[in-house]
């Protein structure tokens, strides 16, 4: 276990109703926009703001100590990742709510208001998210996310849909006792997916997943982990990601689908990527993406670990809604054959 450093709030905030929680690694650049982004915040409400640092090699730690005295710092002696920086700060939290903010994300100004008045009407309690916008054009990216049958993200630009399947942990928002009781991040799962594996559990257990129609935030996409971003010249990734993302989809899949469909699907999804993995490796004679991308996930398929076994019977045992319900915020298009079609092969690096 990592030793963690607390650096205490100047003039803590008195019963925090919300506690806004910021996982950094080397995110100085950053820092300051996302941060004065939630401190002028008119939320009507006592708000707490808890930065992870997770053994960041720049300045960051020393930055927000002398600008940034109001905020609480957890200072980790070694890289932990993304899942345990957030378990961290929530386990951390004093709030009734939390929101999950990434330090490349800055909040609209009434993204908190508009966050605990969704909260407040909803019953049961769920999962909240506001529409999100591109750092650079403004654009919009997504009003959450629906999902393929292979569980790859889909963006929602519908205005009018407001249950999804999932949100991204960019800005992810929910009452700190559903976080509880959904037991936070998976940390076996490294990072990526750890979001879509939280949602889809909350689903299960019929507590709604949604985006709050009004608000938003501004996200540099992929500057956090790098990759994931497509733009004139094409689609853009890394070996890495696109091994987590490959490996994590299929434990997502795995414990949370329904019924004897999981089966199957798992099945099909096997000879997809095989099919996959082939057709991207073989005419580039580049062994690596067999290797680190594909080999991986489908080891990983093959071998049906008892850790899968166990959670998705926990899952399965608690789940309130029906198969139908479950798949209402699925779409049937793969989402890869649609990037492929617009962007071509994605650049790996």
């Amino acid at each position: 276990m990592a030793m963690v450093q607390n650096f205490p709030a100047l003039n803590p905030v008195p019963s925090p109703v919300c506690s806004i929680c910021i996982a950094n690694y080397n995110g100085v650049r950053m820092l300051a926009e996302c941060l004065d982004s939630v401190l002028a915040q008119d939320a009507g409400v006592p708000v707490e703001v808890i930065v992870h640092d997770d053994a960041s090699t720049d300045t960051s730690v020393a930055f927000l100590r002398e600008h940034y005295p109001q905020v609480e710092i957890l200072a980790s002696g070694e890289n932990a990742g993304f899942c345990i920086a957030n378990n961290r700060m929530v386990a951390h939290a004093r709030g009734e709510y939390v929101l999950l903010l990434n330090n490349d994300a800055v909040l609209f100004p009434d993204a908190i208001a508009a966050l605990l008045a969704a909260a407040r009407e909803k019953v049961p309690a769920g999962i909240l998210t506001l529409p999100q916008y591109d750092w650079q054009s403004g654009a919009q990216v997504d009003r959450g996310c629906l999902l393929d049958p292979f569980y790859n993200p889909v963006p929602n630009m519908d205005d009018s849909r407001k249950d999804v399947a999932y949100v991204i942990g960019a800005c992810l928002f929910l009452p700190r006792a559903l976080w509880n009781e959904l037991g936070g991040f998976p940390e076996w799962l490294d990072s990526l997916a750890e979001d879509m594996y939280l949602c889809c559990l909350a689903r299960l257990r019929g507590s709604p997943v949604r985006v709050v129609q009004r608000s938003g935030y501004k996200h540099r996409q992929g500057a956090s982990f790098g990759g994931n971003r497509a733009d004139a010249t094409g689609l853009h990734t890394t070996y890495r990601r696109r091994a987590l993302s490959e490996r994590n989809k299929v434990a997502v899949m795995a414990v949370c689908t329904p019924t004897w469909l999981v089966w199957p699907l798992l099945g099909l999804h096997f000879v997809l990527l095989a099919i996959e993995g082939a057709a991207l490796s073989l005419p580039k004679r580049d062994a690596r993406i067999w290797r680190e991308i594909y080999s991986p996930a489908l080891g990983y398929i093959a071998r049906a670990p008892s850790r899968l076994r166990t959670l998705r019977h926990s899952a399965q045992s608690t789940r309130r809604i029906s198969l139908r319900t479950y798949l209402a915020a699925f779409t049937w298009v793969p989402r890869k054959l649609v990037l492929w079609r617009r962007y071509g092969v994605p650049d790996l690096r």
